[in-house]
This record gives C-alpha cells, structure tokens and sequence, in this order.
C-alpha cells in the first residue's frame, strides 16, 4: 500500500498535469500572428503528452488505492506568447520538482513502477521546459 504522501504527491503532478492540458490548449488556440503559427503547434503537441501523463498518475493513483482529483492547479494563460512561454516554463519547472519528489519517495517506498513511471514523465517534461526555454532564449 502506498503511503498518504506518495498519493498526495501524484495528485499533486496530476492536477499541474491538467492545468498544462488546459493553459496549453487556450495557448495553443490565443496564439496569432506569425510567431504565434510556429508556436501555435508547439502548445498542441505539448498538451497532447500531458494528457497522456496526466491519464497515467490518475491510473496509477487508482491502481494504489488512490482518488485521483479533477481540480487543476492554477490556470495562468498569459496574454503574449512571450508571457505564454514564461508561464509554460514555470510550470514545467514546477513539475519537474514535483516529479523529483515523487521519484525519491516511490524508490523510499520500495514501489519501483511508480518510480519508473515518473521517470519517464520527468524525461518528456525536461523536454518541454527545454522547448519553452528556448522559445525564451534561455537556459
């Protein structure tokens, strides 16, 4: 049985997960102009993948006993693409941290699919801060 705080950590990265799908898709529809078209693409795909991350915390929530939550974290949807892509990078950041923690306690835990799991979530997810970074031009 998996611990309170290893369940409160998935949903945890499960509703920064729906709040992703969310700002991402408004970003992916707000986006105008002809920087906005070859980024409009760039917040579609990224949605896309956290939809599919935020299916696979909310199976394995259940799968250990767990209610997954249908709230998202705060929605900040930005109204340039340039505060588009510095609220995407935050939040990237944000649940790369989370992820982090996530990691340390399933392998505390002795529950190496978890861990598994969100390593491979934590690798898209360094990817697409990287992509908002360099939408930025920052490292």
């Amino acid at each position: 049985m998996a611990s309170q705080k290893l369940l409160d950590g998935l949903n945890k990265a499960l509703a920064m997960d729906l709040r992703a799908i969310i700002q991402y898709m408004w970003q992916h529809v707000m986006a105008i102009g002809v920087e906005g078209v070859a980024v409009s693409t760039v917040f579609k795909d990224i949605a896309m993948q956290e939809m599919k991350h935020a299916e696979s915390f909310a199976d394995r929530l259940f799968y250990l006993g767990g209610k997954p939550t249908t709230k998202p974290m705060e929605i900040k949807v930005g109204v340039t693409l340039k505060e588009m892509a510095e609220a995407d990078l935050k939040a990237e950041n944000e649940s790369i941290e989370v992820c982090k923690e996530i990691i340390k306690m399933a392998t505390e835990e002795g529950d190496p699919a978890t861990r598994l799991l969100v390593e491979k979530i934590l690798e898209d997810t360094e990817g697409h801060a990287d992509k908002f970074a360099r939408m930025l031009a920052v490292k």
